[in-house]
């Protein structure tokens, strides 16, 4: 298995940034794709991006391109998701997650497709 522990979330002004981390711990030689989803109260679990974990390929839902990077350290075993120009809807707790098994190629956007989750952590960007 692998462990995830996400950490950087906090409250933010409309228009402010955030980065947050997600490190990565145990069976690391088996990840294939991270994504980051992020669910609001009374919403579904949405997905915002991933990554290819070896080519360093991100994918982004719409709304996000352009102001949300992701990234990732291999050798500390880290990704990153940079947020800028955060509005209020996107007020949420944002999960990482490792998929660890092989699906293919191309970027991984549900979440059954998945393996390992952290804890989340809450992002809050005030109106």
């Amino acid at each position: 298995q692998v462990q995830l522990v996400e950490s950087g979330g906090g409250l933010v002004q409309t228009g402010g940034s955030l980065r947050l981390s997600c490190a990565a711990s145990g069976r690391t030689f088996s990840i294939y794709d991270m994504g980051w989803f992020r669910q609001a109260p009374g919403k579904e679990r949405e997905f915002v991006g991933s990554i290819n974990y070896n080519s360093g390929y991100a994918y982004y839902t719409d709304s996000v391109k352009g102001r949300f990077t992701i990234s990732r350290d291999t050798s500390e075993n880290t990704v990153y998701l940079q947020m800028n120009s955060l509005k209020p809807e996107e007020t949420a707790v944002y999960y990482c997650a490792a998929g660890t098994r092989y699906r293919g190629a191309s970027a991984k956007r549900a979440p059954n497709e998945y393996e390992s989750w952290g804890q989340g952590t809450q992002v809050t960007v005030s109106s």
